[in-house]
């Protein structure tokens, strides 16, 4: 523990447990920020005009992203293992708004994942999309914090991981062009819409 993450992990967590409207909205984002991802990912696959292609390959690109920026933090956790705040700090300087598991505290998969979707879909999907995934990889990895469960340092190097994997995806976007063709031809978009009778 270090003066930067216990001092920043204070005045974020120190407000949880106070304002009974931000402590929900906190707790949705810190919990359930991979289903309000997916929720988004297929909003936007089915809201996108039906030809277009590009889009939602950027869509599945971003996806990919996610799962890498995962993969990575799987590997960089079993480098180290860096306690909890709830495990290291005493009982009553903080509190816990959500149920966790006492497992490593860093790095954070709730951040990695969050900011390499956004980072994938950033600038190639409309801007409500693109918008949509960078607000949540900003309040998801602050969530974390308020809600007791992560270091300020666990998300913030968290959040290089993601941007890492989200960049290092679109080097490998063309690979990924077969899973994207598949989605269009299961959905019937893009060449595989059904054209009107002329």
């Amino acid at each position: 523990m270090n003066s930067f993450d216990l001092t920043l992990y204070r005045a974020l967590n120190g407000l949880a447990g106070h304002h009974p409207i931000l402590d929900a909205i906190m707790k949705i984002l810190a919990q359930y920020s991979l289903e309000m991802y997916f929720l988004l990912f297929v909003i936007a696959w089915f809201a996108l005009p039906k030809a277009d292609e590009s889009q939602r390959h950027a869509l599945i690109v971003a996806g990919c992203g996610g799962i890498l920026a995962l993969a990575l933090n799987f590997f960089i956790a079993q480098l180290w293992y860096r306690p909890r705040p709830f495990v290291v700090l005493a009982p009553g300087t903080y509190t816990k708004l959500i149920p966790h598991a006492v497992d490593a505290s860093f790095p954070s998969d709730h951040a990695s994942g969050s900011v390499a979707f956004a980072r994938g879909a950033w600038g190639r999907t409309r801007p409500w999309v693109s918008r949509s995934f960078a607000l949540l990889a900003v309040l998801v990895p602050v969530a974390r914090v308020y809600s007791g469960v992560h270091w300020p340092t666990d998300v913030l190097a968290s959040t290089a991981v993601g941007l890492f994997a989200g960049w290092i995806i679109w080097f490998l976007s063309r690979s990924l062009y077969p899973l994207t063709k598949l989605g269009l031809l299961i959905c019937r978009f893009g060449s595989f819409a059904k054209r009107s009778p002329s």
